[in-house]
């Protein structure tokens, strides 16, 4: 064979080599390229998302008390909605019949309230868990009537009986407003079910009351007194959380 063309055949295998090696370059650089993404794209959907959603419950304080207070009826339903990582807004709407009794009269206001606000979780959940340790203030709102069932006349004179009037004096048309600060928990037994606490501190605002009379109780805000302005509440509920969307946290 002429030396031209050994020489030709040599270029040739030098030539086809290098093709093939980078070819086969390019190939494992692209099968790693494609890992590469595959394991991005898998981290991506392994990124935990927490549930934004509307919780809606209702408070199983004010319905044992019915059960186990011949003069007492109430109810009251919550929620509250996620609207920012820790941050909820929140709401309560109720009805109640307070009663209230002492040794010279007994009375019973009886009306609806609102109450409107907002959230702070402080709690840090573990990743799956959606667990509140929360603060919250709320303005309450209330419509109302105070019936005077009986009151009995003072007198430091024993001769005779006790003077008793069963009037039934209704007066209809009160209304209540105050600012509340509230402490609770929310804890998830089940998938999207919740048990939750709180305890409230009240301040009242501004209240109209009947003629020659006070306010004894207003329905939403709890009993009042002559000296302060302040009443304090607690409740416990049972909420069932409606997922909306998910959202990776911040």
């Amino acid at each position: 064979m002429p030396e031209k063309t050994v020489r030709n055949y040599i270029k040739s295998a030098l030539v086809f080599s290098l093709l093939l090696f980078l070819l086969s370059t390019n190939i494992l650089s692209a099968q790693n390229q494609e890992e590469e993404f595959a394991e991005i794209a898998a981290e991506a959907d392994t990124v935990y998302k927490e549930k934004y959603g509307l919780r809606v419950g209702i408070d199983l304080s004010k319905l044992a008390r019915t059960a186990l207070d011949e003069d007492y009826t109430g109810f009251m339903l919550e929620a509250d909605m996620r609207i920012y990582d820790n941050y909820y807004l929140a709401a309560e709407i109720g009805n109640e019949t307070l009663p209230f009794g002492e040794d010279y009269i007994r009375v019973s206001a009886s009306g609806s309230f609102i109450k409107i606000g907002a959230n702070y979780n402080a709690y840090e959940n573990w990743e799956g868990m959606q667990n509140i340790v929360f603060a919250g203030l709320r303005y309450g709102f209330s419509t109302f009537s105070q019936d005077i069932e009986e009151y009995r006349i003072y007198t430091t004179n024993d001769y005779f009986n006790d003077d008793i009037r069963f009037n039934g004096e209704e007066t209809s048309g009160l209304t209540a407003s105050w600012i509340e600060l509230m402490a609770g928990f929310k804890v998830e037994v089940l998938k999207n079910l919740y048990l939750s606490a709180n305890v409230q501190l009240k301040r009242r605002l501004s209240q109209t009351t009947p003629d020659g009379f006070d306010n004894l109780t207003i329905p939403g805000f709890g009993r009042t007194f002559d000296d302060s302005n302040f009443g304090i509440g607690y409740g416990y509920s049972i909420s069932y959380l409606i997922p909306i969307f998910r959202k990776a946290k911040n």
